[in-house]
């Protein structure tokens, strides 16, 4: 993979890194640890770096730092979903991640689901119910809908946001109550819930990272959740709360697979930079597609800097790689206004 041997960072190559964090969203304090992280990383590389939030106050900070690039260490809501990008390119400031149209997609299950079922990968079955739907109420009728659709054992979970916040497991001879709190609880964060069909299995996700040659799969990465039957909030970010073995112990070809899928869901979006992907993987072999982070975690715990790490890239390696690409595409767009005839 082309990246730096180590902590790269040299007087010659320092830059201003400005590390936006929080934000409106549910996974504002997640991302303050990622950005501690980040920044600190940076520093090491030898970057001046510093943190800034995701607030009406982030165009002065803009302004009074003048950063050569910024880092997004933000999730769901204003900055992952293409609304911090947008800014950054009327500014004309570069940034690291996904542009504006990619981030927006990926941020919505629903319109990734569109564009990985396009390029072919596999994806559980799905039904959509919408915040004005269950106005009058939620009714057996739906409960009993969607579990033909969708089987007797059906995921709920916000189209938009992350880190399993929102999402309610439904296993067989779950009892209506348990899906109307359920739903319920969805639709207070987010005005579609995505039910989808729940597939029994092990949950591996594969990070993607872009260099000079385009995108390139990092090894993928196991998940042993011990705090929770499943990787739930608690599994993902309390201490101790599951075990990631990377590289996951897969067959080489399942492993292949695996990776080539997380590069075409990375393409399929028109991802850039980095990416990770999640899988469920069957006894069988067989595997579903789960969703794109387009901009994952860089908390202590986090996979995608771990997977990066046994790739042989440490951190300050990786934010480094991360912002020298971004510096080097530049910030903003040429004007392509076309003049009016006569």
């Amino acid at each position: 993979m082309d990246a730096p041997d180590g902590a790269a960072g040299d007087e010659a190559n320092a830059m201003k890194v400005l590390v936006v964090q929080g934000g409106p969203s549910t996974e504002a304090e997640v991302s303050r640890v990622s950005a501690a992280a980040v920044c600190a990383a940076l520093k090491t590389a030898g970057h001046e770096a510093e943190c800034a939030e995701l607030d009406p106050r982030l165009p002065d900070a803009l302004a009074r730092f003048a950063p050569d690039v910024v880092f997004p260490a933000v999730h769901g809501e204003l900055g992952e979903d293409g609304c911090l990008q947008g800014l950054l390119e009327v500014l004309g400031v570069p940034y690291v991640g996904s542009g504006v149209r990619a981030s927006a997609i990926a941020s919505d299950k629903v319109a990734s689901k569109l564009c990985f079922a396009r390029a072919g990968l596999p994806l559980a079955r799905q039904s959509l119910v919408k915040r004005y739907d269950v106005a009058g109420g939620i009714d057996q009728a739906l409960f009993s809908r969607l579990q033909a659709e969708l089987g007797s054992a059906f995921i709920i979970k916000p189209s938009g946001g992350g880190s399993t916040i929102g999402v309610t497991r439904l296993l067989d001879g779950a009892s209506f109550e348990e899906f109307a709190l359920g739903l319920q609880h969805c639709l207070g964060l987010d005005e579609v819930a995505l039910c989808e069909s729940y597939h029994a299995g092990i949950e591996v996700n594969c990070g993607v990272l872009e260099g000079a040659s385009g995108p390139v799969a990092l090894p993928p990465t196991l998940i042993e959740p011990l705090s929770s039957d499943w990787y739930d909030f608690g599994a993902k970010y309390g201490v101790g709360g599951s075990r990631h073995v990377c590289p996951a112990p897969l067959e080489p070809h399942l492993t292949a697979r695996i990776q080539a899928a997380a590069v075409l869901a990375h393409q399929a979006l028109g991802a850039r930079d980095l990416s990770r992907s999640d899988f469920i993987i069957a006894v069988d072999g067989s595997f579903i597609v789960l969703e794109l982070n387009n901009l994952p975690g860089m908390t202590g715990v986090s996979l995608f800097p771990e997977a990066a790490a046994v790739a042989g890239i440490a951190f300050p390696a990786l934010v480094d790689l991360l912002v020298q690409q971004a510096q080097r595409r530049g910030g903003g767009r040429a004007s392509r206004g076309q003049k009016l005839p006569g």
